[in-house]
């Protein structure tokens, strides 16, 4: 039998019950604690059994209900029957009661609302705040109930009509020399409604300064930042007592430190991203055990998992604080901007989905969105002017806030958005809005890509058979009537649309050249996203042909090379927030992640096989978004997987090494020292002919 039992990091804590015993009168629990880790996936927590013996009251229990584990996969689990909830509520200085929710804590701030009037009976209006302990149980607005959990401090705040400053104005003799009297300011409860009155409403101060544009992505390697003074003395020791010793901290010394390492953690996230995926809290709590490995937790499987599950709980509530801070990125999420039939906190959540950095980002500091339509209006005449393009770049540099909040509030259609922002249809600005979005250059990292892949991805192509073989070598050949760079390029993307089971002609559609316009001109309203190629392209040469650009039937832009037209469609779909067409998903999400390098760390399973056959020799794990444990872990060997369901990438290291030797391979030159170490040191094969750099950690190792 285990009893739930109040929550420690935002975990809840469980006992195991020993005995049930009455002491003067009193109902007591011996529970003998238990070690708690969240499966998010089955709403339940994996249980271990510790030898610390405690004793509860009733009244500590978060759950009267008893729950009886079960087994699965060798590891006792539970489940949380329901939520008890209770909170203190202050409602006067002199007056605090004790809130019960037998259905757990609300899922909005209106229905707890509606609760504490109903309950206690509150005429008033009034609005609610919590505390928080992340900056020394100081109350704050309750935007969110996510932002409180069993036990906590609630407080009823009455709202009172807001003072006013009346300002009392006199008519002006102009025949008069002498200065008029004014009567002084006063303050009314009420508002004025007299003639000679102006009413000047006291606007409030915002809660904290919203965050300024994004300049950098999510880094390959998470850095942590330095926490207060206090915190780093006390993780400096335990670092050392476990370099000595092995021990880490328990949880009643971790409690204090969780508000500032978990407060600073969250701030830093946000430079980056304001929805971290579980790939990205997992970097992040893997970094944290790493630089102070006195926070790893013996019960998790990797040292960190408890972490992760801390970092999601705070991000949630850090989110809750920006809210109220009026935050876009954060804002347009609320329920209150949802349709009626959307009014869930998981449905059409609208965040970065395609690496992103800048997906809402807030208007520059002393702009309004009012301010901003002004400079749009004035972009449409500075649009017309020639040799003006400084002057536009700037004003739609100035603009792109207000640009980001019509694409992802309104959606608008391509046609009306074209009429509103002329500029951005031009190749210059799709580059420079790319940029403001995702800080990485778009046409020069497409192509840098693109051909760095081009002569490795030929050979890859050339192995498929059949029709898609047939048609690939077809492609090949318009190499032999013009071999230049841009038609290699073309080549390759075609070849790899053909190589991914998918259609050229849904991403190209050739039109051949006559008097007659209508024909394409017609064609081009049926056309969602594609690009248009019109003209003759068999003579060598030849400059009468144009690549147009078509989404939604309009026309956005014309080029004359095939390649970077890909590259620029890709800038149009990131600047209006379009989804990839579902025909070409496999070739879209090699054009962001090989050729962009944005969010490669998550590829489908296909573009993983695609990269898989151009490796030469390596270890492959496949890990699903949300699961820690990888999916599948293999050996690839010239671009052929030779191993694969092996139980850890240290087994996949080992198995490597043992192919190397089966298959008289040698030692990759770029690991040829860790494959070195790894034959003369660990399996003491050939080991008195050292490199000086082996010999060198050897001494280092075993003196």
């Amino acid at each position: 039998m285990v009893l739930a039992n109040g929550s420690t990091g935002g975990l809840t804590d469980f006992g195991e019950l020993i005995q049930i015993v009455v002491v003067k009168g009193t109902l007591l629990f011996i529970v003998k604690s238990l070690i708690a880790w969240s499966v998010e996936h089955l709403r339940s927590f994996i249980l271990e059994k510790t030898s610390t013996v405690k004793v509860l009251e009733p009244t500590e229990l978060s759950d009267m209900l008893p729950l009886t584990p079960y087994v699965l996969g060798g590891k006792s689990i539970v489940t949380l029957k329901r939520y008890i909830s209770n909170l203190r509520l202050i409602l006067s200085d002199h007056n605090i009661q004790k809130l019960a929710l037998p259905s757990g804590i609300p899922g909005t701030v209106e229905e707890l609302h509606s609760i504490v009037q109903a309950t206690f009976g509150i005429p008033l209006d009034f609005c609610l705040h919590f505390k928080d302990a992340d900056f020394g149980n100081k109350f704050f607005s309750l935007v969110s109930t996510t932002c409180i959990v069993d036990k906590d401090t609630i407080k009823v705040v009455y709202i009172d009509a807001p003072p006013t400053v009346t300002l009392t104005l006199t008519d002006v003799d102009s025949s008069s020399a002498s200065i008029p009297d004014f009567s002084p300011l006063t303050f009314d409860d009420g508002c004025s409604s007299a003639s000679s009155h102006d009413t000047l409403p006291v606007s409030p101060r915002p809660m904290t300064e919203i965050p300024a544009q994004r300049s950098k992505g999510w880094p390959v390697e998470f850095l942590i930042p330095r926490f207060s003074a206090n915190t780093e003395i006390l993780l400096q020791s335990g670092n050392e007592k476990f370099s000595c010793s092995g021990n880490v901290f328990g949880t009643n010394d971790l409690i204090s430190l969780l508000p500032d390492i978990l407060g600073n953690l969250a701030e830093t996230i946000f430079e980056y991203t304001a929805y971290p995926s579980s790939a990205n809290l997992s970097q992040v709590a893997g970094a944290l055990v790493n630089k102070h490995p006195c926070l790893k937790e013996p019960g998790s499987f990797n040292g960190c998992y408890g972490w992760i599950q801390r970092l999601k709980y705070k991000m949630n509530n850090f989110r809750c604080k920006l809210r109220g801070t009026g935050c876009p990125e954060i804002v347009v999420n609320s329920l209150k901007r949802k349709a009626s039939h959307e009014q869930t906190p998981a449905k059409n959540v609208k965040k970065a989905k395609k690496a992103e950095v800048n997906y809402l980002p807030p208007h520059p500091q002393g702009e309004t969105s009012e301010s901003l339509e002004k400079e749009r209006e004035e972009l449409l005449s500075e649009v017309m002017k020639k040799d003006n393009g400084q002057v536009v770049a700037g004003k739609m540099a100035k603009t792109f806030s207000l640009r980001r909040q019509e694409v992802i509030y309104e959606a608008p259609a391509i046609r009306d958005f074209m009429q509103r922002w002329p500029a951005l249809f031009d190749a210059r600005q799709i580059n420079d809005e790319f940029k403001s979005i995702t800080t990485v250059s778009l046409e020069a990292t497409f192509m840098a890509k693109l051909d760095q892949c081009t002569q490795k991805l030929m050979g890859v192509v050339s192995s498929r058979g059949g029709a898609s073989g047939a048609r690939i070598r077809q492609i090949k050949d318009m190499l032999l009537e013009h071999n230049t760079i841009e038609m290699r390029r073309e080549v390759a993307i075609r070849c790899l649309v053909v190589y991914l089971g998918e259609k050229e002609e849904d991403l190209f559609k050739e039109y051949c050249v006559s008097n007659d316009n209508e024909e394409f001109e017609t064609s081009f309203e049926s056309h969602v996203m594609k690009i248009a190629i019109v003209g003759d392209r068999s003579t060598p040469g030849s400059d009468h042909w144009m690549a147009t650009i078509v989404m939604e039937g309009t026309k956005c832009l014309i080029e004359k090379d095939i390649p970077r037209s890909c590259a620029l469609l890709m800038g149009i779909i990131y600047a209006l927030n379009i989804s990839y067409c579902k025909k070409l998903k496999y070739t879209f999400e090699v054009f962001q992640k090989l050729f962009l390098g944005l969010d490669g760390l998550r590829c489908s399973a296909k573009i993983i096989e695609r990269d898989i056959t151009t490796t030469v020799m390596g270890i492959y794990s496949i890990r699903r978004d949300g699961h820690e444990e990888p999916e599948d872990v293999g050996v690839v060997v010239e671009g052929i997987k030779v191993l694969n369901n092996l139980a850890s990438v240290t087994t996949a290291f080992i198995m490597l090494f043992g192919l190397i030797y089966a298959l008289d391979l040698t030692f990759p030159d770029n690991l040829k020292y860790t494959f070195e170490f790894l034959q003369k040191i660990i399996m003491n094969l050939d080991g008195h002919k050292l490199n000086l750099k082996i010999q060198q950690l050897k001494i280092k190792l075993f003196s």
